[in-house]
């Protein structure tokens, strides 16, 4: 029988729950973003969980896996691949670099220079890269998960406008309360059992999720409301830069996902907040004051979600 896309969305949440303790809500999201075919960015202090997280997921997906750490010191040759000449041969060959994958973690990716954080911009809005004047295409599906460690820390460099936008959702994991603490403790002990994780999913399930997702019904009215959403950024007294294009066909194909993820094939209002923040919130630039002042982006966008009206109606 063919499974629906609810079903698959439990199915990994109960396989990543083997490693993984409580965070349902962030773990929806995350697959949300995955069957949504978008990349994730998780910002988190060190040691939340972030690489442990993304390396579960996937082997719970089915999906090749490869982890960068990014440094100071790394080159874009180091992600990329690059030709090499073999003197056997008296050729040029091309070394793939580990951007050849499913799933690409990009471990503390600010961490590394400007110039070598720009090497994915290609490869996560095209899914290609060029190396020495040839494109490639990566594999499909292909994902960048990225972790990142808050800005205010030593040697980060913050991430460049063009490169945030391409993320589909920033989200935390945040600490874990103190009963899931103790229970992490009691089922993981000192050591992560990865190999108790099995996959549930494959790159033709994903396939065939995707398609699906294009039956998801969004009526003229939803479809206006996350128009007023993403405009009301554009134009608040707060806000410097507001969100891109992009980010309105990302609340649009998310919102899809998550009413699919609840068992419906249309989209309601409700669809659209639960996904706004996480969706928005590192796309739009506050100005200095603002910022000055502690409010942040996630402040201004409930603060949205609450005054910008469902129904275009006066």
């Amino acid at each position: 029988m063919k499974k629906t896309v609810s079903q698959y969305k439990q199915e990994l949440i109960n396989e990543i729950g083997k490693i993984i303790v409580g965070k349902e809500e962030q773990l929806s999201l995350l697959i949300m973003a995955v069957f949504s075919g978008g990349h994730v960015l998780l910002d988190d202090l060190p040691g939340s969980g972030k690489t442990t997280l993304v390396k579960t997921l996937a082997l719970a997906s089915g999906l090749t896996f490869r982890r960068i750490q990014f440094t100071p010191d790394l080159l874009p040759s180091d992600i990329l691949g690059m030709t090499v000449f073999n003197q056997k041969t008296s050729d040029f060959e091309l070394r793939q670099g580990p951007v050849f994958t499913n799933l690409l973690l990009a471990d503390e990716i600010n961490r590394a220079i400007p110039r070598t954080q720009s090497a994915l911009l290609e490869a996560m809005e095209e899914r290609q890269v060029t190396i020495d004047g040839t494109s490639l295409p990566l594999p499909s599906p292909f994902f960048v998960m990225a972790t990142q460690n808050p800005v205010e820390r030593e040697s980060t460099f913050p991430l460049p406008a063009a490169q945030m936008d391409r993320f589909f959702i920033k989200m935390s994991l945040g600490y874990p309360t103190e009963e899931e603490e103790d229970l992490m403790l009691l089922r993981l002990g000192s050591s992560i059992p990865f190999d108790s994780v099995c996959p549930v999913l494959s790159p033709d399930a994903l396939a065939e999720i995707a398609g699906e997702l294009e039956q998801v019904h969004v009526s003229d009215a939803v479809r206006a409301y996350m128009v007023r959403l993403v405009h009301a950024t554009r134009t608040h007294g707060q806000v410097e830069t507001g969100a891109s294009p992009r980010a309105s066909r990302a609340l649009f194909s998310g919102s899809r996902t998550w009413a699919a993820m609840a068992g419906r094939d249309f989209v309601t209002p409700d669809d659209v907040k639960a996904i706004a923040v996480p969706i928005l919130n590192h796309r739009i630039l506050l100005k200095s004051q603002t910022r000055f002042s502690g409010t942040g982006p996630e402040d201004v966008l409930k603060e949205l979600l609450e005054s910008v009206p469902v129904s275009d109606r006066r």
